[in-house]
């Protein structure tokens, strides 16, 4: 078996954002073995998914233990994604191994990590729209309504929509390696608007293990699996995640989530095809107006429009007389027994 020691080290990068922000290792792993080190899409497809098949079950573990996972919605999505998800393999395989599968397999790994960029803006949003209940639910003196329901609380169940979804999201992942934990999660999102934020991720997490597994073996049996590549990958994921999972308290989440929904846009329109030129643009557009949104955003839903990372550096600075005053973090942090303002990234 002969080990690469720059794959080592790229499975070592995309564990510690794993372990960090919670998702990605599908949507990053892949698209880094193609435009990076020239694996074919099928077997970066295959040995992502054979990774992702170690990985996932330890966060599932974690969160099976804490309570924070909704079983029998677990059942309805592996009802429909287990079976898909081996379906999908079959799918590839019985469309070849040319050229032409080559490129539409990463045309439709393209379009894939589109929805997953989306995804992560998706769920950054919900998250700021919380924040901001809350912050108002502070300021105006009301009991502040965590968004808590614990997963042994019944839910009203969709069955047939839910099945559907993991229909769909199985057939992506068993194709692309794409969706298991962005996708999906999106479609829950829609599905039941009243699930905790850990209760979603847990259950996410949980139902993309059999998911996982399911596609993996189809790719062990009928893919383009190669063992020197996975191990590889393996050898560095695995403390790369545990790694990440002990910054994730540290690092600035948020950040990390932003930067990563860049890199995954990038690698959907190398994929896609799109010129060079054309590429640079559109980022560039992006990095320019997506913060100016997001400012507009979060002032739109009563907190300070800039971050509390961009804040914290702007204070640390030595205060000019035209300065304007401090803001409500500062305020409440003068105040003794004044909790902080709630702010995100």
């Amino acid at each position: 078996m002969d080990l690469q020691l720059t794959l080592v080290l790229a499975g070592l990068v995309i564990g510690v954002v794993v372990g960090m922000t919670g998702m990605g290792g599908g949507a990053l792993m892949t698209p880094v073995l193609v435009l990076f080190f020239g694996v074919p899409p099928l077997a970066a497809v295959s040995s992502d998914l054979v990774v992702s098949a170690v990985m996932k079950p330890v966060g599932g573990f974690v969160h099976l233990r804490r309570g924070t996972v909704n079983l029998r919605l677990v059942g309805l999505l592996c009802l429909g994604s287990v079976p898909s998800a081996f379906c999908g393999v079959l799918v590839s395989r019985a469309l070849g191994s040319g050229t032409g599968v080559q490129e539409w397999t990463k045309l439709a790994l393209g379009v894939a990590l589109v929805l997953a960029a989306t995804g992560l803006i998706v769920r950054a949003y919900q998250d700021l729209v919380a924040r901001g209940r809350r912050a108002a639910d502070r300021a105006a003196g009301r009991p502040v309504q965590e968004p808590a329901l614990p997963s042994t609380t019944p839910l009203p169940m969709r069955p047939v929509p839910t099945v559907l979804v993991g229909i769909v999201g199985g057939l992506v992942v068993g194709m692309t390696s794409v969706g298991s934990g962005s996708l999906i999660i999106i479609a829950l999102l829609a599905l039941y608007p009243s699930l905790s934020s850990r209760s979603l991720v847990g259950t996410d997490l949980v139902q993309a293990v059999p998911l996982v597994a399911s596609a993996a073996l189809g790719h062990l049996l009928f893919g383009d699996f190669q063992l020197d590549l996975t191990a590889s990958l393996l050898i560095g994921c695995l403390p790369g995640v545990y790694l990440g999972a002990r910054l994730s308290s540290r690092a600035p989440g948020g950040l990390v989530r932003r930067a990563l929904a860049l890199v995954l846009l990038a690698s959907a329109l190398k994929l896609l095809g799109l010129p060079d030129i054309a590429m640079v643009g559109v980022l560039a557009t992006v990095v320019v107006v997506g913060p100016l949104l997001w400012m507009t955003a979060r002032a739109r839903h009563g907190l300070p429009p800039r971050a509390r990372i961009l804040a914290q550096a702007r204070s640390s600075r030595p205060r000019q007389h035209d300065d304007p005053p401090a803001g409500a973090e500062k305020t409440s942090a003068a105040v003794p027994g004044a909790s902080p303002a709630t702010t995100g990234h």
